[in-house]
């Protein structure tokens, strides 16, 4: 796994986002890349690079996906001695 960046959330968390979570995200809620950039306005071809990790995300970049696949109902998990991962949000977090 390589770590590709720590991102502050609203100043409160900082979280570890690596590619195989992006990648993982987006086989819960069954998305393509193609899904996944039209909902983030990330070129499929910048996506692409970033799941396998041949380049780091700008913030905002990478801020638009998370925002895009936590309003399509995942959850990010930080690193807690189990490592890191993703998840659906339960039902009622998905408002």
């Amino acid at each position: 796994m390589s770590l590709f960046v720590t991102l502050s959330r609203r100043n409160v968390m900082k979280r570890d986002i690596m590619p195989e979570q992006l990648r993982a995200a987006r086989a819960l809620i069954n998305w393509t890349r193609d899904d996944l950039a039209a909902a983030s306005g990330v070129t499929i071809r910048t996506l692409a690079r970033i799941e396998s990790g041949q380049t780091v995300p700008r913030a905002t970049t990478l801020q638009a996906l998370i925002r895009s696949l936590e309003t399509a109902g995942i959850e990010f998990i930080a690193e807690n001695g189990g490592g890191v991962g993703v998840r659906l949000a339960r039902r009622s977090d998905r408002t």
